[in-house]
């Protein structure tokens, strides 16, 4: 639907109905109607993430489009805490009232700000792609030579499709899948390395692993410390380019993890079944810097990279179907990873539950050096149509 009706005018449909849900979920009188909102207001969610971040991949130039990725990072998680904030003061049907006003303002910003010239391009109007990148490049910027660049290089790519007169030969072909392959990856790392786990269960892990210190008080230390490194990636990832941060982030969240199960263990299994005795409290800031470093590291690298490949990897043709592939997935993971987690702690504990995230992120590690492409300062419709064909490990 984004490929034919284009970003903007799928993001304008979308922000009303999602803002009638948030007042449904409001007035909701049964459980029944409270599922049934979640579920509406979750796909109206996850469609208006994942084309936001294709809208601002394909207007953005390559010298600022990984920090504007991680500015949708930044947005995101002011939002939640401005909510978390206000939930202290509002009961739940009240909050559902106030959130229920940003998809209207959503709706008002989107009606002063142009299609992508990309989409615009693609389905034939080349005047209308002609206004937009002015608008967005500045009335002095000279755009000819970007507007051929796109123009010459979405006709290329419809020949190359139009060359594979099958359509299920198109889909396989590797323009689609080695994105599909590598987004995939990425996301399926990021949902398994623990950090839902930290969102949901952070208050429970830390009563667990704090003898004096408050949980509630380490669960708030987190959620600023993700604020600032995100801040943070937003200004080094398009200085230091998305590989580095990415085996940054795979190195740190390896021992942050490790250390976090490994203190775990000591509590659960060594300290309980000996007499091994300390000043409580004494060791509560290890899993607190445990949890620190890695949120640090998760919100520096994976978190934001992962996203912002979505919308550099894939071809314009595919830029649709791919980003919905990758993002339906990374939720999957992320409900079996919240569904399996306490399942897990059963059957092995919090310590093996930490270590095994830790040899995930490892594997993460192995992953992004062997198949994650550079695309920094990569312009996205300037890529040959036989480029994503070599995205694997020559890079």
């Amino acid at each position: 639907m984004a490929m034919r009706l284009g970003r903007r005018t799928v993001l304008i449909a979308a922000a009303l109905p999602y803002s009638l849900v948030w007042l449904v979920t409001a007035l909701s009188t049964g459980v029944d109607m409270l599922a049934a909102t979640s579920f509406c207001g979750g796909l109206l969610l996850c469609s208006m993430t994942m084309i936001t971040q294709v809208y601002v991949t394909e207007i953005a130039v390559p010298e600022i489009r990984g920090c504007l990725s991680s500015v949708l990072k930044i947005l995101s998680q002011i939002g939640i805490l401005i909510a978390f904030s206000l939930g202290a003061y509002l009961n739940w049907y009240q909050l559902a009232l106030v959130v229920a006003a940003a998809p209207v303002m959503l709706f008002f910003a989107l009606l002063f700000v142009p299609e992508t010239p990309s989409s615009l391009l693609l389905r034939g109007r080349e005047q209308e792609a002609e206004k937009s990148l002015q608008w967005l490049r500045g009335p002095d910027a000279d755009i000819r030579q970007e507007l051929a660049t796109i123009r010459t290089n979405i006709l290329a790519s419809k020949q190359y499709s139009d060359g594979r007169t099958c359509k299920l030969q198109a889909l396989l072909s590797k323009r689609l899948t080695r994105p599909v392959l590598i987004t995939c990856g990425l996301m399926f790392f990021q949902r398994f390395t623990g950090a839902h786990v930290f969102n949901f269960y952070a208050v429970s892990m830390f009563k667990k692993t704090f003898r004096m210190m408050n949980p509630h008080g380490g669960a708030i230390a987190t959620s600023v410390v993700q604020l600032l490194a995100s801040c943070l990636s937003g200004m080094l990832i398009d200085n230091v380019g998305r590989l580095p941060l990415l085996m940054i982030s795979g190195v740190m969240m390896s021992i942050a993890l490790a250390g976090f199960g490994s203190y775990a263990y000591y509590e659960e299994v060594i300290r309980s079944s000996t007499n091994l005795s300390h000043d409580a409290g004494a060791y509560d800031w290890i899993p607190l810097v445990c949890v620190l470093t890695f949120t640090i590291a998760f919100s520096l690298g994976i978190s934001p990279i992962s996203a912002l490949l979505i919308g550099e990897l894939f071809p314009l043709e595919y830029r649709s179907l791919g980003s919905a592939l990758a993002t339906s997935f990374s939720h999957l993971c992320g409900f079996v990873n919240v569904k399996t987690a306490a399942d897990f702690q059963d059957h092995i504990g919090l310590y093996g539950l930490f270590w095994m995230y830790a040899g995930i992120s490892v594997l993460c590690l192995l992953f992004v050096v062997l198949f994650v492409p550079e695309t920094k300062g990569r312009e996205i419709d300037e890529m040959d149509p036989k480029y994503v064909e070599s995205l694997c490990i020559n890079r």
